[in-house]
């Protein structure tokens, strides 16, 4: 069975309402293919990588959180631009991506996927365009959180705790958003969070973790959202009665 490459962006924008959001880059149907969609591959970001795996699968779509234009970056198409712009070209394969829309879904985005694999459920959300999630939670520490973190993304974390102050801090609120939300952690402290996870993390949140007295734990970019992809594409797959594949490109990010 196959659909229109139109019908296919109207399910996606349906779903993820990108309208909704203030982006960095833009949303839906970045690179035009076939007008006719029979097999989508998902995948995290639109590497050179991905694209030629889509291309050995004969995907006629390819569904990325990470998608090829940003806002700000160089307009010229040369060296990596073109050699990935080329390849979808040549094989005429359309790219859909979808950046904030997808890690805000509530079901089927990054950080309810993410949530999912820890093994909760978000009761409220904090930050801007309220991208962050918060649930209840019960670890002993910081560290017995992390060891279930990196248990559950299968690669190891970065952990920051607070400052030594009498006995370990229990963790009874955790507060998560996927991928560089590093500048959420702030806002994950005043939405009253014990903890803190996103992918990444820069040189001031090592200090407000240690001062604030909430830990901080950096899990992957890449490994915090390789979730949502899949999910959407999937759901919308089924849906609509298409083929689908996630294709897991190795990222220690």
């Amino acid at each position: 069975m196959s659909i229109s490459r139109t019908a296919l962006l109207q399910a996606f924008d349906s779903l993820l309402q990108p309208e909704r959001f203030k982006d960095y880059g833009p949303n839906g149907l970045q690179v035009e293919g076939k007008p006719e969609v029979r097999r989508i591959i998902s995948g995290v970001t639109a590497s050179r990588a991905l694209i030629d795996a889509a291309i050995a699968a004969q995907a006629d779509a390819i569904f990325v959180h990470h998608g090829l234009f940003w806002r700000g970056q160089d307009g010229r198409v040369t060296g990596w631009m073109k050699q990935r712009l080329q390849r979808l070209l040549a094989h005429d394969i359309n790219l859909f991506a979808y950046h904030l829309p997808l890690d805000a879904h509530p079901e089927l985005g990054n950080n309810a996927q993410l949530g999912r694999v820890l093994g909760w459920t978000a009761d409220a959300r904090f930050g801007e365009q309220d991208l962050g999630f918060v649930a209840t939670a019960a670890f002993p520490d910081g560290q017995a959180l992390a060891d279930h973190v990196a248990g559950a993304l299968g690669r190891a974390v970065t952990l920051v705790q607070p400052e030594p102050d009498g006995a370990p801090q229990p963790i009874r609120r955790v507060a998560w958003c996927t991928g560089g939300a590093q500048g959420y952690f702030e806002s994950a402290i005043a939405a009253g969070a014990d903890a803190f996870i996103t992918g990444e993390i820069s040189e001031p949140q090592a200090h407000l973790a240690r001062e604030m007295g909430v830990c901080f734990i950096a899990a992957g970019h890449h490994a915090t959202e390789r979730y949502g992809a899949p999910a959407v594409a999937g759901h919308v797959a089924k849906q609509l009665g298409l083929e689908h594949t996630f294709i897991e490109i190795d990222n220690p990010a």
